[in-house]
């Protein structure tokens, strides 16, 4: 399988670029036509020059984590014959220096909050398996080296 994404970035009339003051505003454009604002983090490359309201690829890479992870944990839980309402993640990243000193996204917590139907909520313990069995199938987390934690709420 082959995944294709389309990243523009184009520089303005009046940058120097040298200078290295340039934006780092471009576009993400995924393979179903969706286009996406991205810019690098403001934390990383300050404002102007970073746009704070675009997706980061720091954000991004949390969120990818994230979503395959409800997305098998949803694909389980039906197969078990579970019902859930709602499912929310505040998942949290740490960008810090890995083991060769380089900057890494060394720890991604997932913090899901899971609504089960009343009448087929499984078991405190049974959820926590879930979600072994979820981040075990995860494409994403098995691509990665960063540390991922589940973190119920």
């Amino acid at each position: 399988m082959s995944y294709i994404v389309t990243v523009l970035w184009k520089k303005k009339p009046d940058e120097v670029f040298i200078d290295n003051k340039y934006s780092r505003s471009h576009t993400w454009v995924f393979d179903g036509g969706i286009e996406l604002a991205a810019s690098s983090s403001p934390h990383i490359v300050p404002l102007p020059m970073s746009n704070e309201f675009a997706i980061d690829p720091e954000e991004a890479f949390i969120a990818s984590i994230s979503s395959c992870h409800m997305l098998w944990f949803l694909s389980i839980v039906a197969g078990k014959n579970y019902i859930v309402e709602h499912y929310e993640d505040n998942a949290e990243g740490i960008l810090g220096k890995d083991e060769d000193g380089k900057l890494a996204m060394t720890k991604v917590t997932l913090k899901p909050k899971v609504v089960f139907d009343s009448k087929t909520a499984p078991s405190q313990e049974q959820i926590e398996e879930l979600h072994h069995l979820a981040h075990a199938k995860c494409f994403i987390a098995n691509s990665v080296k960063t540390q991922i934690t589940i973190q119920q709420i």
